[in-house]
């Protein structure tokens, strides 16, 4: 047999069966404000990171991981004071 199988007709429960919503549920619903979704999470950053692919003598890129955790947001700042 071909074809989806009709989704709406079996897979709603019955009114009386229905869980209970719950304060996590109502925490991860769309909130609208008239007709429009009003966007939730991280905001947007003034200047977003772009990934790159750069190649770097051996000996530079251990001193850098030699510095410890941070240290490509490290490499970016050193770099963009020039």
């Amino acid at each position: 047999m071909s074809g989806k199988k009709n989704v709406s007709e079996a897979s709603w429960p019955d009114r009386d069966e229905a869980p209970e919503i719950t304060r996590e549920m109502l925490d991860q619903a769309a909130l609208y404000e008239g007709e429009k979704l009003v966007r939730r999470g991280r905001p947007p950053v003034r200047n977003p990171r772009r990934q790159v692919t750069i190649r770097l003598p051996q000996d530079v890129l251990e001193k850098w991981k030699a510095t410890g955790p941070g240290w490509q947001t490290r490499m970016a700042d050193r770099l963009s004071d020039i």
